[in-house]
């Protein structure tokens, strides 16, 4: 484990949140879930019928010390989550619609957190993104100021720590969603101990070439110049103008940056979701996440693809997120 995760788990584990997991009979989540307990790092709330997910535990070899497993079915304060559910959703949802959309599991596990039971929510192993993202959208909602949700990657190889965004929600980011995602990916980097550094990205520098393309994130920067924000940042800027000062001082020698950033804002989803995985797969980088911004309790989605390993790193900066 890198030591980005050590330092990770020694200040969750000073604080010991709870982090519901509404894929309680997944093995992935069991062993992870499994691990965190035994390892004291945090309290896992596992969402399904008891006693499939014992059965899946004891045939996967996994211990339920210290896991506490919830049926919505059967939950004592189904009621209560009914009428929050309820005054949450402004008369969009019934009493009735409530009480069903409660038995779904990642509903279910969103009021646990809404209503602070849970600190904070990881799903996605067995669910798409959307049926991850629709209830946080729904009943956490995002932070004033915020309009849209983004998803961040925590990219490391050793020493090194960079974030990428939004790489994982938006398909086509307008200038004031590039804005927002820059003043939230920077919040993401510092509770990683990153200090932020962020360069808004595009295929030229400084007006090197002109398109609505480029335009769009010039007049992101003008955005995020509105919003005040309280680290430095520049665009629109080529990687490697962003990257490498050398370069930087060529192409973009007034950048306040000056080559070194290491928040990455991406103009686009398919930009950045190449990226992403480019760096991962050629450059040996360790990909953490999608972290899900913007929102006023933490969600996280895992990937479809992910190991129990994945399940554990991901709830490790979900509790962050909460602390």
């Amino acid at each position: 484990m890198s030591d980005l995760f050590i330092d990770l788990k020694s200040k969750v584990q000073s604080a010991n949140p709870t982090i519901v997991f509404p894929e309680g009979t997944d093995e992935r989540i069991l062993e992870a879930a499994s691990r965190l307990a035994s390892e004291k790092v945090l309290q896992p709330i596992l969402i399904g019928n008891p006693a499939d997910v014992t059965a899946k535990a004891q045939a996967g070899g996994f211990s339920l010390d210290g896991v506490e497993v919830l049926n919505p079915a059967e939950y004592g304060e189904f009621d209560a989550l009914v009428d929050a559910l309820v005054e949450r959703r402004k008369g969009k949802t019934t009493e009735e619609q409530a009480r069903k959309i409660l038995l779904d599991e990642n509903y279910f596990g969103t009021m646990l957190v809404y209503t602070g039971k849970a600190h904070g929510l990881v799903s996605g192993a067995a669910h798409s993104t959307a049926d991850t993202v629709r209830p946080a959208l729904q009943i956490i909602k995002t932070k004033e100021g915020v309009k849209k949700t983004s998803g961040a990657f925590i990219m490391v190889r050793g020493d090194e720590k960079y974030v990428f965004a939004d790489c994982a929600i938006n398909i086509s980011p307008n200038s004031q969603d590039l804005a927002e995602s820059a003043m939230v990916s920077a919040e993401t980097a510092r509770v990683f101990g990153i200090d932020p550094k962020v360069a808004l990205l595009s295929f030229s520098t400084k007006g090197s070439a002109v398109s609505p393309e480029t335009e769009k994130v010039v007049e992101a920067l003008e955005v995020l110049k509105g919003m005040n924000p309280d680290f430095p940042y520049d665009g629109e800027l080529q990687f490697d103008a962003a990257f490498v000062p050398s370069v930087a001082a060529k192409k973009a020698p007034e950048s306040p940056i000056k080559g070194e950033a290491n928040v990455f804002i991406f103009p686009s989803l398919e930009t950045g979701n190449i990226g992403y995985k480019m760096v991962q797969r050629l450059g040996g980088f360790e990909a953490i996440g999608p972290i899900l911004q913007g929102l006023n309790m933490p969600v996280n989605d895992l990937s479809r693809g992910c190991n129990a390993e994945d399940v554990y790193k991901l709830a490790l900066i979900t509790a962050m997120q909460a602390l």
